[in-house]
């Protein structure tokens, strides 16, 4: 006989349920946006997929005599599709990724998803393009070509990561620079200059560092592009048959492989591209601008470790110390909950993490610096 359900299965159920909500919403806003007819089929396909995993969850919860009726979209996945439709699809690829390959993780281990065949499904959306490409009379090669292209070239790039991780370096860096000076009590002039000048020495430092990361990566990757470039003028023909090989070995039939390969090679910049991206893992139209890093680094970075001084400009009482820490947690819930739009987990629970973690980290420098103000007599 089996066993009733307990609370925490429903609780699980509902959490399934949702993910499968988010889902379909997602997946039918890409089909609306999908530019192909094929690519349309490609995001249909999962949507069915999606449907069965939603029933499968409303039959259990109907079973145990719970309330099985869907929840809203979730605020996430309509942000990640008002970004999609904002910015273009391309942008929210790696993140939909990573939620399926999530996905796969959270149903293994459950007996009934995995009798569904639930895991082995999230893990084929992880990489559907490359599964699909696989499958006998799949979608033709112009289509593989075009996902190839949107899916691999934002793959190792991630704005919104780059953004929080740099605002989040500014506040809890400053934040523990500042209640350190503060704890010994030398003045608000002082704490103010403390905290203006850890502000500008790391920004300079975070700035000049990507500079020299993004110089030195887009260095390397035009030196190997342009051997590449070099290859295909002196040896097209075999350039080709590593193409056509690539494409056969992803499990395009042979005939189909080679015309894709020849057709591409019949544009020198686009068979640079894709011979980059097959080849190297490159994609010579995202290798990023130094300046333009070094720049954002720099505002990301002052944006937050703006956040412990601001009290301290109008005030050098011991509110200012408490202004400053309640104003930075503030600061550091809103990164932490704004990092679950990359892994999927609860928004109150990384941002209240966050916000340990750099209250800890200010708390030990504040009783660092007090020790030290005592010792010295300042």
């Amino acid at each position: 006989m089996t066993a009733e359900p307990s609370r925490a299965d429903l609780d699980r159920y509902r959490e399934y349920l949702q993910e499968e909500v988010d889902g379909i919403y997602t997946y039918e806003t890409l089909a609306e946006l999908a530019e192909e007819g094929e690519l349309r089929g490609i995001y249909i396909k999962l949507i069915a997929t999606e449907q069965k995993h939603l029933k499968l969850w409303q039959e259990q919860l109907t079973a145990a005599g719970a309330d099985a009726t869907p929840g809203p979209v979730s605020r996430r996945a309509r942000f990640l599709m008002w970004l999609a439709r904002r910015f273009g699809p391309g942008l929210v690829l790696p993140m939909i990724r990573n939620f399926e390959a999530d996905a796969g993780e959270m149903y293994t281990g459950d007996p009934i998803a995995e009798a569904a065949g639930l895991p082995a499904d999230e893990a084929s959306h992880a990489r559907i393009f490359g599964a699909l490409a696989e499958t006998p009379g799949g979608v033709s090669g112009s289509t593989i070509g075009s996902v190839e292209l949107r899916h691999r070239s934002l793959g190792g790039s991630n704005a919104l990561r780059a953004s929080v991780l740099g605002a989040n370096d500014g506040l809890v860096s400053n934040l523990a620079l500042v209640m350190g000076v503060a704890g010994a009590d030398p003045g608000q002039a002082t704490v103010i200059l403390v905290g203006v000048a850890g502000l500008l020495a790391g920004s300079f430092s975070m700035a000049l560092g990507e500079w020299v990361s993004v110089t030195s990566s887009r260095e390397a990757a035009e030196a190997q592009l342009a051997i590449e470039r070099e290859e295909i003028e002196l040896m097209p023909e075999a350039e080709q048959e590593e193409l056509s090989l690539i494409y056969q070995a992803k499990g395009l039939p042979e005939a189909e492989a080679q015309s894709l390969a020849a057709q591409i090679m019949s544009d020198p910049e686009t068979a640079l591209a894709t011979l980059a991206r097959e080849e190297l893992g490159l994609v010579p139209e995202d290798l990023g601008s130094p300046s333009t890093a070094a720049f954002a680094s720099f505002l990301l970075f002052s944006i937050g470790a703006i956040l412990p001084v601001l009290p301290f400009l109008v005030s050098d009482a011991t509110g200012a110390i408490v202004a400053s820490a309640v104003l930075s947690a503030a600061g550091l819930f809103l990164l932490g909950a704004s990092i679950t739009l990359l892994t999927g987990r609860s928004a109150g629970y990384s941002g209240l993490r966050q916000v340990a973690l750099g209250i800890a980290a200010a708390v030990i420098t504040f009783g660092i610096g007090t020790l030290v103000g005592n010792v010295a007599g300042i």
